[in-house]
């Protein structure tokens, strides 16, 4: 069979976010969670969203009853389900009317391809199987305009009686299915196996329209799901970031890129890439989820350049990335570390408005601050807040918000009394000294609280800087107590989002380094974003 002209053919993509992505652990939606990701999924332009299992928990009934009052402008929304169950009559099976009562355009059930499981899980023999996938996808065209069949366990199935696998597929068919999407359930399946099955299917039900359902326990998802559309699967299904069961279903967000940028197929909207980065964020966001920086496209890594060679042939226009990166709505980033070269500074300050000559005095003094800090435990890489205020200071552009004069910092714990922290600030603002005490629950709260305190009434937008995140990690680990300790702050203002560095023996002193930067950067940016 030839290959599809994938310049003419469309592939749906279908998305199981909320229904299959939820079963990955660390993963719980809620409602109105749930709400606002098919909201998002509809507006990127993904064909199927498919909302949940009715009737399997009172969550999912909820989503679907509150779905009848929102309009979706281009995805279908479908219910997943299973087949009825043995000796039961569709219209008798509770099941399957659930589906019936969610009131979608689209079906999605599942039903047995390897005859273990039909003997062992639904514990009835392979006739009655064959028939009970038959019979509900039958009873549910009755009604619904689309009916999917995934026919689960289908390449373990195939592997093990070719015959009865593709004997499921046309009971499928026989019932009046739309697609027939093959499922590699458990996630072992390799890219060869897919090809050579997805081929002798469609040689075997050439009018079938084929999908691919895929997981990624051999790390194999998404390469499978191209695999599979090589061979002419039309149909991918799979979650944004992977989530899913075990180690995760195929992650849609490289599959979407991959077919548009790289293979030429038609998916999505015209310019919903552009907007890729943002939904796989916004995702990772309602999950309350960290954002996977080394996701290929999406992460935040994918177009960072480290290596002082790389930096410099891109800043030439020689390539060290696949595509570029604002097609998916990504930036390029030039990482500073003692591997950089003068061209990643230079490249560095340029984004800032400043120019350096990438083999100036200046680009070669600050690489020499650079890689000897670093040598003493400092990383810029993650804590570009503290790099921005080394640049300005190297080019004589920073200036002088104000002149620490001395910090203490106590804690007093008596008997069982709750543990006391106090920290008092001495520094001078404007030529006007200011002496303050704060009290907080622990030294890095309680600086942080004095630190306020004493200029807040000489820069009140002080008040928008938040401390988000606070990390501390030992550099030399050999030296044990006596080791050098690096703190990273994560800082927020607005729409705005930094993170600042400090290294010292002493972790409050380390604090107390990335605390002053933060406050510094943040006023600053106040000034000038």
């Amino acid at each position: 069979m030839s290959k599809p002209d994938n310049k003419r053919q469309r592939i749906e993509i279908y998305d199981t976010t909320l229904r299959d992505g939820s079963q990955g652990e660390g993963i719980n939606f809620t409602v109105e969670d749930k709400i606002r990701i098919a909201k998002k999924l509809d507006e990127f332009g993904v064909d199927f969203i498919e909302g949940g299992w009715p009737g399997s928990n009172p969550k999912d009934e909820a989503f679907f009853e509150r779905m009848k009052s929102v309009r979706l402008k281009h995805a279908k929304l479908a219910a997943f389900g299973s087949t009825r169950r043995a000796g039961i009559a569709p219209q008798d099976d509770a099941q399957l009317q659930k589906l019936l009562c969610a009131e979608v355009p689209v079906v999605t059930i599942f039903g047995k391809s390897w005859e273990e499981h039909v003997l062992y899980a639904l514990r009835t023999t392979p006739e009655e199987n064959l028939q009970m996938i038959q019979d509900s996808v039958a009873f549910l065209k009755q009604t619904v305009p689309t009916v999917i069949y995934d026919a689960e366990h289908f390449f373990d199935g195939y592997k093990a009686n070719s015959d009865y696998a593709l004997n499921c597929l046309r009971a499928a068919l026989s019932g009046g299915a739309d697609r027939l999407v093959l499922c590699d359930t458990n996630g072992g399946t390799l890219p060869h196996e897919v090809s050579e099955i997805v081929l002798t299917v469609r040689e075997a039900l050439p009018s079938a329209l084929v999908g691919i359902h895929t997981h990624n326990d051999a790390e194999c998802g998404v390469a499978n799901a191209i695999a599979a559309i090589r061979e002419g699967a039309m149909h991918v299904q799979g979650t944004i970031n992977g989530y899913g069961e075990r180690c995760g279903n195929c992650n849609l967000v490289p599959i979407m890129a991959s077919l548009r940028l790289k293979m030429g197929y038609d998916c999505l909207k015209e310019h919903s890439l552009e907007h890729l980065t943002g939904l796989s964020q916004y995702v990772d966001e309602i999950a309350n989820l960290t954002h996977n920086t080394r996701a290929g496209y999406v992460g935040r890594s994918a177009f960072a350049h480290k290596g002082g060679v790389h930096a410099d042939a891109v800043l030439k226009g020689a390539s060290y990335e696949h595509i570029n990166p604002e097609l998916v709505g990504n930036s390029r980033r030039l990482l500073i570390s003692e591997l950089a070269g003068g061209s990643s500074i230079a490249g560095k300050a340029a984004e800032r408005g400043i120019d350096i000559d990438r083999k100036s005095p200046k680009a070669k003094a600050l690489l020499n601050l650079i890689t000897e800090r670093e040598h003493a435990g400092y990383s810029y890489e993650g804590a570009e807040g503290s790099f921005d205020l080394l640049l300005m200071q190297a080019t004589g552009t920073l200036r002088t918000l104000f002149t620490l004069k001395g910090f203490r910092c106590i804690v007093e714990k008596r008997g069982n009394e709750e543990t006391i922290t106090e920290a008092t600030v001495k520094l001078e603002v404007d030529g006007e000294e200011q002496l303050v005490v704060a009290e907080g629950d622990g030294p890095v709260h309680a600086l942080d609280g004095a630190l306020r305190k004493a200029l807040r009434q000489f820069y009140p937008e002080l008040d928008a800087i938040k401390l988000t995140d606070f990390k501390v990690r030992v550099v030399n680990t050999q030296e044990g107590t006596a080791a050098k300790v690096r703190v990273t702050i994560d800082s927020s203002g607005g729409d705005q989002d930094w993170s600042t560095v400090g290294v010292s023996t002493n972790m409050i002193e380390a604090s107390w380094f990335a605390l002053v930067d933060s406050v510094v950067y943040g006023l600053l940016r106040c000034e000038k974003p």
